[in-house]
């Protein structure tokens, strides 16, 4: 059983606010992943070869190509931003907040 100080911690590091009721429900659902997890380690997995999936499927990757825009298509794209600068568009500043 997960100790509610255990939940505490990591509603804490995952910057999550959780009632005490919350907390108590948290601590039961870990604990049964936890012994889920723990029963999955008995499980014989010699001479099984690792997969990341399972469906067969590729990723389809294709070249990048730089295509020239004319002067039209380019101003045509660029008078839709709402801001911009020159012949590119202008966006806030994205700042992490700690």
């Amino acid at each position: 059983m997960i100790k509610k100080e255990e939940i505490k911690h990591i509603a804490s590091l995952a910057r999550l606010e959780l009632s005490e009721e919350e907390i108590e429900k948290m601590s039961d659902q870990l604990s049964d992943v936890i012994s889920y997890i723990e029963k999955l380690k008995e499980v014989d997995v010699a001479g099984i070869e690792p997969t990341a999936q399972v469906t067969g499927l590729e990723n389809s990757v294709c070249e990048d190509e730089v295509r020239e825009w004319n002067k039209e298509e380019l101003e045509s794209a660029v008078s839709q931003a709402p801001e911009r600068e020159g012949e590119e568009f202008k966006v806030r500043r994205v700042l992490e907040e700690e």
